[in-house]
């Protein structure tokens, strides 16, 4: 599991995801093997996101996941740690109105919720809901796309479990492109346009797991030892951060060049071209480096012709 930076990159023109934290989450069977003690994927993204509240105590952090992170338990413990969550939210979720206020003298247990509301879908449904069109930039990649929000705060709540205060907002496609989704935030004051752009932005994390599958060897390590995965991953990881980082400090004029294809023609660079200039830059000034003791000849230092560094770090 790794956590990761949604910044935008201004010479890519775009947001990267760029991880900074990771952690591996062993199966509950090899953890059983080993006599350890099983943690589940929401223990441990609990404990990286509190673990990053206190490195950033003054930051307002919000954490962008997907519908495995839908959790009542892990959505409690996040805010009430000071850390905003937006995930999906199902379309049958049990909403409620917030508990009435305690008068003095009640007897019993205080009260979590109030009286039922409808579910996301019925809201989509009903002829009464009042749909608000926004664009959203970036959409998974496509560009700007024009959708339809509705949103509203209710209370979240299952039984054995915390009641949740949440801001939902259901989402369709006024062209039917695709299914009707339902978001949550758990902070209740954020606005409904923003909490779909951020919940956009997460599919760069996607994005980020395939430029370092194809470029940096993740997944395909040749180790055998637990030790020795638990190293080279992370390693790996913090390496498209590490590359992303030396890019930037990069000329205008390093980063420019774009490699395409006649079937893959793009304007912006990608993280491949990002790779490729570093790369460049690296051996330029590496390339047959000598000794500095003067009682040796110094040879002639070889400078690696242009075509060549550029074939070379576009195939490396």
């Amino acid at each position: 599991m790794s956590l990761m930076l949604l910044a935008p990159i201004p010479w890519a023109g775009r947001v990267w995801a760029l991880p900074f934290l990771t952690a591996l989450v062993p199966s509950e069977r090899a953890c059983r093997e080993r006599g350890h003690r099983h943690k589940t994927l929401l223990d441990v993204g609990r404990q990286m996101a509190l673990q990053v509240r206190r490195w950033l105590p003054g930051r307002d952090l919000v954490l962008v996941g997907d519908s495995a992170f839908s959790a009542l338990l892990f959505l409690d413990a996040l805010r009430r740690g000071g850390v905003t969550a937006i995930t999906r939210l199902r379309l049958d979720a049990a909403l409620y109105d917030p508990a009435p206020p305690r008068l003095p003298g009640t007897i019993g247990r205080p009260r979590k919720k109030g009286v039922r509301r409808p579910t996301l879908s019925k809201i989509l449904t009903d002829p009464g809901t009042i749909w608000q069109q926004v664009r959203v930039p970036g959409w998974y990649g496509m560009g700007e796309r024009r959708i339809e929000i509705a949103t509203a705060t209710a209370v979240w709540h299952h039984s054995g479990l915390p009641a949740v205060p949440i801001r939902w907002v259901p989402i369709r496609d006024p062209e039917n492109r695709f299914e009707p989704q339902g978001l949550l935030c758990t902070d209740t004051a954020r606005d409904p346009t923003q909490i779909v752009t951020w919940f956009v932005r997460r599919w760069q994390v996607e994005v980020t797991f395939q430029e370092a599958r194809a470029h940096l060897g993740v997944e395909t390590q040749r180790q055998w030892s637990d030790k020795a995965i638990a190293r080279t991953t992370p390693c790996l990881l913090a390496l498209f951060s590490i590359v992303t980082l030396l890019a930037t400090r990069l000329s205008a004029r390093e980063r420019r060049q774009v490699a395409a294809t006649a079937w893959y023609p793009k304007s912006q660079p990608t993280f491949s071209d990002a790779l490729a200039a570093v790369r460049r830059t690296i051996w330029r000034e590496e390339a047959s480096s000598m000794s500095g003791r003067r009682r040796d000849r110094r040879k002639r230092r070889f400078r690696l012709p242009p075509p060549w560094a550029y074939a070379l770090c576009q195939a490396a």
